[in-house]
């Protein structure tokens, strides 16, 4: 209901910038552009300062977005209440989650709530668990999933399951014949890292850490932001990753990788989040009790019935 103009204008003066604003509205550049000139052209001032890559507020552009913000929380308020009365949750709805989450616990979770409500759209942005965790905090999201335990004071948490990490290699590795693997075990070895901000990332150096084992003593071969290269890296012999239960089942199974679990053993938690103090949807309420359920239902589930 609210005004598409006011929309996008909010988008560019909060994230600072076009092409995030894009992106976040699942719209091209030219269109978000061509939405700001209707609206400056309708208050027949300029609202935002363009320049040196980035996009500031004029006064006038402040006095806008202060109103925009009222304009549009009113009317998502308006909307979930109207659509609470019909019985049927129905909508869009704003998810963030880790790539870990959105390759082998995601699709499950979403065909479910799907089929009990198919009027709802998910809307699914991927990223590590720090990016889906702040942009949750900022309320970009309406809900997270992400392999993190956050301390944000703006985030309500939740926590659903835990899945177990386990050292991937090729089969012909010499850590593959190991019925488990200490810190000290792991040095000298070729090692496929995560990106920064990855949650299995900073569980991996909190466990290396823990045993005494410094960063530098590791060998590090590849810093990779994709999972499925992760995989492939470790499948070819390049050297041994850390990765989760559920996110190598297949590749086990068609004899690709070996797994092989660390002592101490060590887990990466499956956590819900969502904005603290915003007003809360019917549908969020409902998907995030959804996947909290679910989630703990796959974790519990064998991994070749999943």
């Amino acid at each position: 209901m609210a005004d598409r103009r006011l929309q996008v204008f909010h988008a560019v003066a909060k994230h600072g910038s076009f092409t995030r604003a894009a992106e976040h509205l699942f719209m091209t550049q030219p269109a978000v552009t061509f939405q700001i000139k209707q609206l400056e052209e309708h208050y027949n001032t300029r609202l935002l300062e363009r320049g040196h890559g980035k996009v500031g507020l004029t006064p006038a552009g402040e006095i806008v977005f202060a109103y925009a913000e009222r304009i549009l929380g009113l009317s998502d308020e308006l909307e979930a209440r109207v659509s609470e009365l019909t019985d049927e949750l129905a909508g869009n709805l704003n998810i963030g989650t880790s790539t870990t989450i959105a390759a082998y616990w995601l699709p499950r979770l979403l065909e479910r709530f799907k089929r009990r409500y198919p009027r709802v759209t998910p809307r699914v942005v991927v990223g590590n668990s720090q990016l889906t965790e702040d942009r949750v905090a900022a309320r970009d999201l309406d809900v997270g999933l992400i392999e993190i335990v956050t301390d944000q004071p703006g985030i309500e948490r939740r926590s659903a399951a835990r899945d177990q990490l386990l050292v991937i290699c090729h089969p012909a590795h010499p850590l593959a014949r190991a019925s488990c693997l200490k810190a000290q075990d792991l040095v000298g070895h070729a090692f496929i890292t995560r990106d920064p901000g990855n949650a299995i990332r900073d569980l991996a150096e909190e466990f290396f850490a823990a045993a005494g084992v410094g960063l530098e003593e590791l060998t590090v071969c590849a810093e990779l932001g994709s999972l499925a290269t992760v995989k492939h890296l470790a499948a070819e012999g390049i050297g041994f990753a850390i990765a989760s239960s559920a996110a190598i089942q297949r590749d086990i199974r068609e004899g690709r990788l070996v797994a092989v679990p660390l002592d101490p053993p060590l887990y990466t938690p499956l956590e819900v989040i969502l904005p603290r103090d915003k007003f809360r949807s019917r549908l969020i309420t409902a998907f995030a009790d959804h996947a909290t359920e679910t989630l703990a239902s796959m974790a519990t589930t064998p991994p070749n019935t999943r």
